[in-house]
């Protein structure tokens, strides 16, 4: 039986990028949340740290995360972020025990 997926992904705009970031970050969220599997898709910001953006994602099973993950705008996502972020996303994947 195939197990809900829960993701936390991790972005750290460079410094004086985080506006950039957040454009680019929350672009993905109207197409996400129109992906079949996709039950939850938010995106939250540290207000300690404003460089510091998390999405909390929830999706059906792993074949909906893998084609999420392979759609065009999280690719465009991937390529306009590179310049804007330290190192590259801390993307984790969670099942519910």
């Amino acid at each position: 039986m195939a197990a809900t997926v829960h993701v936390i992904a991790r972005w750290l705009a460079k410094p004086g990028k985080d506006e950039e970031l957040r454009v680019v970050l929350t672009a993905l969220i109207p197409p996400s949340r129109r992906e079949i599997g996709c039950y939850q898709y938010d995106l939250l910001r540290n207000p300690a740290d404003p460089r510091d953006f998390c999405f909390v994602e929830r999706w059906e099973d792993d074949k909906a995360f893998e084609q999420h993950s392979a759609t065009a705008h999280v690719k465009a996502a991937l390529s306009q972020s590179q310049p804007l972020i330290e190192g590259a996303p801390d993307v984790r994947t969670y099942w519910i025990l």
